[in-house]
């Protein structure tokens, strides 16, 4: 998901060096739902994990 956020933020970008002002917010915006839903799931999964208490098998 990082990745489609990167893309969407250098999108943006080109876009706004090149003057299309509409796309590159459009963009923008989109890179930022992207990461932030990325780091949602990410807190998700660490606590899920913490949670469930794998632990590695001791010898």
């Amino acid at each position: 998901m990082f990745g489609w956020a990167l893309t969407f933020l250098v999108v943006a970008l080109i876009a706004a060096v090149l003057g299309f002002g509409g796309i590159a917010g459009t963009a923008m915006g989109i890179a930022k739902l992207i990461f932030v839903i990325a780091i949602i799931l990410f807190v998700i999964s660490l606590v899920y994990g913490l949670i469930s208490g794998r632990r590695p098998p001791t010898v």
